[in-house]
């Protein structure tokens, strides 16, 4: 990271320096909230968390090599520098916010009900063809996980992708004012985290809290296919960029097609160009994310070709719709997170697959009062799309087996109320050459059942 010095971090976060006066011009040469992952010069930050208080590790973080500690409590007699905060929690974002401020680079947030982290891939792919890029990694999308990425941000980088998950009002503003965005990027409004947010215009508002600490000559980049965001408009004196398959929008796309497992080709128009682009990885919504992509790239300075071999060069990741054939197998791992939109995209996929389908599903979280009725929705949607086996986990998964049944009776429909049961039985349920997709809410912790089927 840029470096800052301990003086420059107090102030940043309001705290009070403990130490000796050369330490306190000293600078870090990094952060971290992990006592296993100091390096030397580190600012150590002490974070409670619900198992662990990481007060705890301050002696042995300075020890292996820290130069300094962000702590809540007095430390008597301590022999090192340290900065007391009411907060660390809080102190983290405003070092965060503090160093944002300091970089030159151009900041690109994503955030949506789905697609997040497929989006921010494939934007990350297309700018990468022109810039040194940093991008958010897994799950490193909220308050304490967006700081930790930006303190990962090098002098060298241009161009920073910064993925924002936020389950509550408040958080995205929160979000914003630590990653001020210079691109804004919203790719649906569907029915996550309706127990906090309660509907979509919930959502919708929570979501666009992101404009409020945005570049003020920056660009906001919206799906105008989806009903809410179509509706939304210009804020901070910024026009909205609409992308979509409506010919009317900037940014769309036509001739698209499906290519089963093998993915998608579509022609991408722009305001004033035109080009074909091949999507490796399957699935309708990812022509969504290449038009995201495309308009990124277009405010960014990129022509066609850059973008083209942008999206061309997309690779897919671990969780995400991630294609593995072994010699007697073709399973498709989404077992990242799930919620009623992206799983029945997932089973469009596969409902695409050659052969015999087999779709091993679990419960979706978060969604509010209307969760029974969602499952129920996804196993009819399951039954519709004509999948040839559908196996239930889960206590909420339970309806979406009763879905399956009520608009098929006679689909092959399995329960099973935990995983460890349904590992117990899976021998009979996989046949040789099935094409198996894998779906359920992280919490599920449904990798196992891919590791499984990989090793059959």
């Amino acid at each position: 990271m840029k470096n800052m010095t301990l003086k420059e971090i107090a102030v940043a976060c309001g705290g009070i320096y403990y130490g000796d006066e050369e330490s306190y011009y000293k600078q870090v040469t990094s952060v971290t909230i992990d006592s296993r992952r100091i390096q030397k010069d580190c600012l150590f930050i002490a974070l409670r968390g619900a198992r662990v208080d990481g007060h705890m590790f301050i002696p042995q973080s300075i020890q292996d090599g820290a130069l300094c500690a962000v702590s809540e409590k007095r430390i008597e007699s301590a022999s090192y520098p340290y900065i007391m905060v009411n907060s660390c929690a809080q102190a983290l974002k405003d070092i965060a916010e503090h160093y944002r401020r300091s970089l030159r680079l151009k900041v690109v947030g994503i955030s949506g009900s789905v697609g997040k982290t497929s989006t921010k891939e494939m934007i990350a792919s297309v700018l990468a063809q022109k810039y040194s890029v940093l991008k958010t990694e897994g799950n490193f999308n909220n308050e304490i996980g967006l700081p930790l990425t930006i303190f990962n941000i090098r002098e060298d980088h241009e161009a920073a992708i910064l993925e924002m998950g936020i389950s509550d009002f408040g958080e995205m503003e929160r979000l914003a004012k630590v990653a001020r965005p210079d691109v804004c990027v919203l790719t649906n409004i569907g029915c996550a985290h309706l127990e906090q947010l309660k509907s979509r215009e919930g959502i919708l508002k929570a979501k666009t809290e992101m404009f409020l600490y945005m570049n003020p000559e920056g660009d906001i980049i919206l799906n105008g296919d989806d009903d809410m965001l179509a509706s939304v408009k210009p804020a901070n004196h910024i026009e909205p960029v609409f992308f979509g398959l409506n010919p009317d929008l900037a940014y769309y796309a036509d001739e698209i097609e499906n290519l089963g497992l093998k993915g998608t080709a579509a022609r991408f128009h722009t305001p004033d160009s035109e080009f074909r682009a091949h999507i490796s990885i399957p699935g309708a919504h990812m022509v969504y994310n290449a038009l995201a992509a495309i308009a990124v790239g277009r405010v960014m300075g990129m022509n066609d070709k850059e973008i083209r071999q942008g999206i061309e060069s997309l690779a897919p990741l671990a969780g995400r719709n991630h294609l593995i054939e072994t010699e007697t197998l073709t399973i498709i791992d989404d077992c990242y997170n799930a919620n009623p939109a992206s799983m029945k995209a997932s089973l469009d996929v596969l409902s695409k697959a050659g052969g015999r389908t087999v779709a091993i599903l679990g419960d979706m979280f978060e969604l509010g009062p209307k969760e029974h009725e969602m499952h129920r929705e996804t196993g009819a949607f399951a039954a519709d799309a004509g999948i040839d086996e559908l196996i239930c986990i889960g206590s909420l998964a339970e309806d979406i087996a009763r879905g399956a049944m009520e608009v098929n009776p006679e689909m092959h429909v399995h329960y099973y109320e935990t995983k460890t049961e349904f590992l117990e039985n899976i021998d009979p349920l996989i046949n040789t050459n099935d094409t198996i997709l894998v779906k359920a809410s992280h919490a599920m912790e449904f990798p196992e059942i891919v590791e499984v089927l990989k090793k059959r």
